[in-house]
């Protein structure tokens, strides 16, 4: 009976972190383009890219829409030289990530 309780225990702790395991790991932020140092020729670069466990995601500090599965997209204009992109994603416990590109506009 010991030996079925403990089973029991075990299984349900298990359970309970798998279960939590998106809560204890913070947010995620992934950015597919740009690639860091890229050329922009023109000036205008498309970036996306998708987050997971997010409550808040901006770019530069402004916020950035999601979808419902955590894709984002956006296109900017750039000025001419070097430009800084970073990305921040916080989730609801205050908890961030950030990313960072750097683009060249020639």
């Amino acid at each position: 009976m010991k030996l079925l309780l403990s089973l029991v225990l075990i299984a349900l702790a298990a359970y309970g972190l798998v279960e939590a395991w998106p809560i204890l790991s913070g947010p995620a932020l992934s950015v597919a383009a740009p690639r860091d140092s890229a050329p922009v020729p023109g000036g205008i670069v498309s970036v996306r890219g998708s987050v997971a466990h997010v409550a808040l995601l901006t770019l530069d500090g402004a916020p950035v829409l999601r979808d419902e599965r955590g894709g984002f997209s956006s296109t900017l204009t750039l000025p001419r030289g070097t430009s800084i992109l970073t990305f921040t994603a916080a989730d609801r416990f205050g908890r961030r990530v950030t990313a960072t590109r750097t683009v060249f506009v020639p």
